[in-house]
């Protein structure tokens, strides 16, 4: 028997579409048909918000059931989202248009208002999108968001030491030539210049420039390690099991229960994996069956997976035994990889919504 898949018109009688800026939200509410009943752009401060939420309500029908579909739930629109949660009001993400669609149609506030509304309004009621959670799960955004920044400067410090390394004198060069990075560092930081020397003035500025970005560099190791502790702090108060997974890590927990938030937020282990850009994508023609890597998805949760798959290649041997069985099938490293993804994107899925601890 098919199966009745309700959509957002059939539950819900209004639909407001919100395109969300740093100072002003447009706002546009359109029935169950796609009729646009009234627009409203209003500052993004608390009066504004609090005059928004009255809008909608002044244009929902007595009784009638109302949707917000607001564009940046996690950006612009973060402050009408808490605003709206705290009122109890049905929030969504409202889905990114195409580029192809924008040009068809054209772009302005009110424009993408109504764009927002209309996009969410087709869809079943099952696939809209709610926005990520705060708390803890917000918690972890911020820490990962902060690391990625820290190893980013770190990597760009580090490259910039070692181009001054390879132009500096031979005297410099014979002192630091044969060490590791790590030594190279703690010795360039140890240094004390003073502010006058006999060096010429072009060494001088060298040492001392170096000397900086060693010091540099240690600071951020000592605040890479802090974000480590707290990550690995709230991964075991939220979902102790997953770290027990081969090849996890605090990091790479993180961003799984990042990704998947909170509980409903994602459907099943097939959207988990959509998600994450590791569902397969046939590419079957004629006597060829095959699937191919997806491109698409969170690109930072495809990243951690990548990386528990290299990490179980090394340490775990169901894992070993598994690309074994797959090879003696014929089977390529990329087609392999792909699998392995797959798989552990059903695992941690799994992991995560029989373990999840809500705070």
């Amino acid at each position: 028997m098919a199966r009745i898949v309700e959509r957002v018109a059939d539950r819900y009688d209004v639909v407001v579409g919100v395109d969300t800026h740093t100072d002003t939200h447009t706002a546009a509410v359109v029935d169950r048909l796609g009729g646009v009943l009234a627009q409203l752009t209003v500052s993004t401060d608390p009066d504004g918000l609090s005059r928004l939420l009255a809008f909608a309500v002044e244009h929902t029908p007595p009784q009638g059931r109302r949707l917000w579909a607001v564009e940046g739930t996690r950006s612009h629109g973060q402050g009408l989202c808490r605003l709206l949660t705290a009122a109890d009001e049905g929030v969504c993400e409202a889905p990114k248009p195409t580029a192809a669609a924008r040009r068809r149609g054209g772009k302005s506030d009110r424009l993408d208002a109504v764009a927002a509304a209309h996009a969410v309004l087709a869809l079943p009621t099952d696939r809209i999108a709610a926005p990520r959670s705060d708390g803890p799960r917000e918690a972890l955004r911020l820490l990962l968001v902060c690391r990625r920044h820290h190893n980013d400067a770190r990597t760009a410090a580090i490259n910039l030491t070692k181009a001054l390394i390879l132009t500096a004198d031979d005297t410099l060069r014979h002192t630091l030539r044969g060490l590791t990075t790590t030594t190279q560092i703690a010795r360039l930081a140890a240094l004390d210049l003073p502010d006058t020397t006999d060096l010429p003035i072009e060494q001088h500025t060298r040492r001392r420039e170096l000397t900086i970005l060693a010091r540099q560099i240690q600071t951020l190791d000592a605040a890479l390690a802090d974000n480590h502790r707290h990550l690995h702090t709230l991964v075991a108060q939220l979902c102790p099991p997953l770290l027990n997974q081969p090849g996890v890590g605090p990091v790479t927990a993180a961003i799984a229960l990042t990704a998947w938030s909170h509980p409903g937020r994602i459907r099943s282990e097939a959207a988990y994996a959509t998600l994450a850009g590791a569902a397969p994508i046939p590419v079957a023609s004629g006597r060829t069956d095959r699937h191919r890597l997806n491109r698409g998805g969170d690109r930072t949760l495809n990243s951690a997976l990548h990386t528990i798959a290299l990490t179980r290649r090394r340490i775990h041997p169901e894992t070993r035994d598994y690309i074994t069985r797959r090879r003696a099938e014929g089977r390529t490293t990329r087609e392999i990889t792909r699998c392995l993804k797959r798989y552990i994107a059903r695992q941690l899925y799994r992991t995560i919504t029989t373990h999840h601890r809500t705070p």
